[in-house]
């Protein structure tokens, strides 16, 4: 298949290419004030918009500049305009009061405005697991659809905007398939990437037993369990007593003690062995445990 259609068709080359900050032409397109009540947010749109330092920040810029970089958006059938860049500077001119942002309107295809609307996000600092997860995911099937290469071409090709791996990226898409409870836990750093990946794998059922046990249990999933997990729910055979045993169990092995040498040398003569030293210890242990 050529490439006309394809997602070198809209290959965002430089910052002017994606945010039209150049000079328009003549006889090309023109900034355009849009009501804020027009427009709509991306359908899907995998990114949050948070009232956190960061957008305080740009609510003051909008306050005493305006917003110096226009927004993108396409017509919707039914009226009004799809915002495809710039859903935080419209929070932003909320905020301030505005009524109205500048923007670009443009004739984009669907996957066409999925991989602009990623590509404009995906390079911020900021990016939560679960945005980066869901966004991956939405280019994937945009690049697939517009006849993308299937395989590590289009993971690659995908990596390679966003400046990762094409097995990081697979990863990301995996995780992509978990609940958005489970996603929450990935965010607040609940649950690791390799240990969400292995549960990405599980059914529905079984991501809520999962959820509800660490819920419960307020354990912290190794990527041991996570792995026997994803195996016992492959063979059919898990069910929620038995993901609370898995959990449980793992919890109660990786208590570890470790008593420092120089502190036990305190209370032994140096004559005794280490062999003698533990059987005391074992001793008064059980001591102890018999009057609790």
């Amino acid at each position: 298949m050529s490439k006309t259609g394809s997602a070198a068709k809209v290959k965002l080359n430089s910052f002017d290419d994606l945010f039209g900050t150049e000079q328009p032409q003549t006889g090309t397109e023109q900034v355009q004030e849009i009501a804020l009540s027009e427009l709509h947010e991306f359908k899907g749109h995998p990114f949050k918009v948070l009232d956190d330092e960061k957008m305080q920040e740009t609510v003051e810029s909008v306050r005493e500049h305006g917003v110096l970089m226009p927004g993108i958006a396409r017509s919707m059938k039914d009226g009004g305009y799809e915002i495809i860049a710039g859903h935080r500077r419209r929070h932003a001119c909320e905020l301030v009061g505005l009524t109205t942002m500048p923007m670009f309107i443009r004739d984009y295809t669907d996957d066409e405005a999925t991989i602009i609307m990623v590509d404009s996000n995906i390079q911020r600092e900021d990016i939560l697991p679960s945005e980066k997860a869901k966004a991956y995911r939405m280019k994937y099937d945009a690049m697939k659809h517009q006849g993308s290469k299937e395989g590590g071409l289009t993971l690659g090709e995908l990596g390679e905007a966003a400046g990762e791996s094409a097995k990081t990226v697979q990863r990301y898409i995996w995780i992509s398939r978990l609940s958005d409870s489970l996603l929450d836990m990935v965010d607040a750093k609940k649950i690791g990437i390799m240990q969400a990946v292995d549960l990405s794998f599980l059914s529905e059922d079984a991501q809520q037993w999962v959820l509800v046990a660490i819920q419960e249990t307020n354990v912290v999933i190794t990527t041991q369990q996570s792995a026997m997990l994803k195996e016992s729910d492959k063979k059919g055979e898990l069910t929620f007593p038995m993901v609370r045993m898995m959990l449980e169990k793992e919890k109660t092995v990786e208590r570890k003690v470790v008593i420092k040498t120089e502190r036990i040398n305190n209370y032994f003569p140096a004559t005794y062995s280490r062999e003698q030293i533990e059987n005391i210890i074992y001793q008064l242990l059980e001591n102890w445990k018999s009057t609790q």
